[in-house]
């Protein structure tokens, strides 16, 4: 099994390569409005968006910001397919102009324009990233009423093309069920708050041009890739950035593309391709890892499981985690400038894959059905 990434370097964001009605999943994290780091990229999208912002008027140099993303996710919208998924990591701005602070919502003005655009709203996810500051709060301290809330939370807004996506044909079907996630896992993910995410690094890449691209960490993307889209998927990621999207979609055995505008982050993806077999593969360990000891614990507390996965013969909560499998990482291969290529396994990992000398998971499965011979 290969999947095929695709990284191209633009001076825009217009994505006429890439043919309408083509991409499954679109996981992105925009340059943020209004917050300073990015004033020189808008600004070289737009002049008007310098002179705003010299003229200290917040409000103009806000709404050019975003219509310069509008572009975006109107082509997005023309890229994607029927039933496909937008994710979109976005967080609010504050900021003082003319002596006035002020919050700039982003997140809200970019849910009005995908509305606009045709896009349905789905529930989005509050990613909580609390800060360890000292001083919480924004203003004058004790003194009534000129402090402000300390914004420690960003926003995953989720929006999806059309009605709800099909899967028809008996191999869309069986991609489907070797794509799903453990039971613990959907109670995790599908929570509309993340509190356990922290913004770490994912030491795929420099750190200090990690801090510069202010990429969100490699599980956001991973999460979202797993969640919403099935294994041979394409996902696009418009503002890629070090590619932490392609990363992500490398390790969850889906197709990518990226664009980009700052073509400096070219050798930094590429030098990350060399990383992504282990740190892929490590992952994988750690969700397999994390799900046994689930397994123990429930055990203890709940007894007996009702399913056993077929391809691991470990235990499961539900039906639908019965086909699950984990696609190793075999290899790596650039195929030239833009192309990175992944080779994977189709077989279940065998350090995993329940026998007769683990005892205590045996134990298990024993309470469910006769022992399976292997």
């Amino acid at each position: 099994m290969e999947t095929t990434h695709h990284i191209i370097f633009e001076n825009s964001n217009n994505m006429v390569g890439i043919p309408s009605d083509s991409v499954d999943l679109v996981v992105t994290s925009p340059p943020y409005p209004m917050i300073e780091m990015w004033d020189e990229m808008f600004s070289g999208q737009n002049r008007k968006i310098h002179e705003a912002l010299n003229n200290q008027d917040g409000s103009q140099a806000f709404e050019l910001m975003h219509k310069e993303l509008d572009a975006v996710w109107n082509d997005v919208r023309r890229i994607l397919k029927k039933g496909g998924f937008v994710c979109i990591n976005i967080g609010d701005a504050t900021r003082t102009l003319n002596g006035n602070f002020a919050l700039y919502p982003n997140h809200s003005r970019i849910v009005s324009q995908m509305l606009r655009t045709g896009f349905t709203a789905l529930p989005e996810i509050l990613w909580r990233k609390q800060t360890n500051a000292p001083n919480k709060f924004m203003g004058s301290g004790m003194l009534p009423a000129g402090a402000y809330v300390t914004l420690e939370h960003e926003f995953i807004l989720i929006f999806r093309k059309g009605e709800k996506r099909e899967f028809k044909k008996n191999t869309e079907k069986t991609e489907r069920r070797k794509s799903s996630y453990f039971w613990e896992e959907r109670n995790v993910w599908f929570s509309d708050i993340w509190t356990d995410l922290k913004g770490t690094s994912q030491h795929l890449s420099d750190t200090k041009i990690r801090k510069r691209s202010a990429a969100f960490p490699f599980e956001v993307p991973y999460r979202l890739i797993n969640m919403f889209s099935v294994k041979g998927d394409t996902v696009l990621d418009p503002f890629l950035g070090i590619g932490t999207t392609t990363y992500a979609a490398m390790a969850a055995c889906r197709n990518s593309v990226g664009y980009e505008l700052e073509s400096g982050f070219r050798d930094l993806i590429f030098s990350g391709a060399d990383k992504i077999v282990p740190y892929s593969n490590k992952r994988i360990s750690k969700r397999i890892t994390s799900h046994l000891d689930f397994v123990k614990q429930r055990f203890k507390a709940k007894g007996r499981f009702r399913h056993i996965n077929n391809n691991y013969n470990f235990p499961v909560i539900t039906q639908q985690e019965k086909e699950l499998i984990f696609n190793e990482l075999i290899s790596v291969t650039i195929k030239d400038k833009d192309v990175i290529e992944i080779t994977y396994s189709d077989s279940p990992q065998d350090k995993f894959c329940i026998d007769e000398k683990d005892c205590f998971n045996m134990q298990i499965i024993n309470q469910i059905s006769p022992k399976r011979k292997h």
